[in-house]
């Protein structure tokens, strides 16, 4: 896909991309009719990771999608990888 560059994720945020904003209206498609709005917002305790859960009202019902910031910056719709336990010897 892309390569886990800083410069590179700044690029792609620059971009609209990776930003939250953009996905919203990517997989929500808001209108003034049926705006998204934050139902819940955090962190997620092991990794520290941000998310935010949003959601639209539809005719049919509601959908609610969360979104997780990843370490480079951008916002997906799936939390990032952990990396696992790691031993450091100094």
């Amino acid at each position: 896909m892309y390569p886990q560059t800083a410069s590179s994720a700044r690029e792609r945020t620059n971009l609209g991309e990776g930003s939250l904003r953009s996905l919203v209206e990517k997989w929500l498609w808001p209108t003034q009719a049926s705006p998204a709005r934050v139902i819940r917002f955090s962190r997620l305790a092991a990794a520290r990771t941000r998310f935010v859960c949003l959601e639209i009202s539809r005719q049919e019902r509601p959908i609610v999608l969360s979104f997780f910031r990843h370490v480079d910056g951008t916002w997906h719709v799936f939390p990032q990888a952990s990396s696992g336990p790691t031993m450091r010897v100094s």
